[in-house]
């Protein structure tokens, strides 16, 4: 029986602790780490769900005698899919003191990071081929989506020039791309 030296054994930790090895493995945990926040995958089945009701108008603000008086219906769409599936309805509502907001009705598309509700002047174009468009022209941000299920609304920020603007996009910033858009039609 010949005798082995003390060294000679190699231990399977030995290959771990090489500086190559180590050096690797600091790398994929830090892509998983930057992936992981950047895509957000844990998004993909997440649900969040709001039931806002429509805007009124505060009975103070009511006229004794006079009808009642609410929301008038500017314009309206249909949402249709782009980058994700998405349906719902939008309303562009105009409020009795003439502010303005986006009405998200029956919304039903993915959760997703940094997803945001502008009204922009860009045309919608069902599916994939028209989702990056919305951010090439003029639009205005009404603010985070509030849920990627339900109804919610949207105020339009006051002076705002609405002319021009004839449609609503559910827009990823993080990855500039719609969701689903609507055109709208004026009422």
């Amino acid at each position: 029986m010949s005798e082995e030296s003390p060294g000679a054994r190699s231990s399977p930790l030995r290959f771990v602790r090489h500086p190559l090895v180590l050096a690797g493995l600091a790398v994929v945990v830090i892509a998983l780490a930057f992936g992981a926040y950047w895509f957000q995958p844990w998004k993909l089945f997440t649900n969040t769900t709001v039931e806002e009701a429509p805007p009124t108008v505060a009975a103070a603000q009511q006229t004794p005698g006079a009808p009642p008086q609410g929301p008038q219906v500017v314009s309206r769409g249909e949402l249709v899919s782009q980058e994700h599936d998405t349906t719902g309805t939008v309303q562009l509502l105009r409020l009795p003191d003439d502010s303005m907001v986006v009405r998200v009705e029956d919304l039903n598309t993915s959760d997703g990071p940094e997803l945001k509700v502008w009204l922009t002047d860009a045309p919608v174009t069902p599916g994939v081929d028209g989702a990056g468009v919305f951010d090439d022209g003029r639009w205005v941000d009404l603010g985070s989506l509030k849920g990627n299920r339900g109804s919610a609304n949207y105020p339009v920020p006051a002076g705002t020039d609405i002319d021009g603007l004839t449609s609503v996009s559910i827009w990823c910033d993080r990855f500039n791309v719609s969701f689903g858009a609507a055109e709208l039609t004026p009422v």
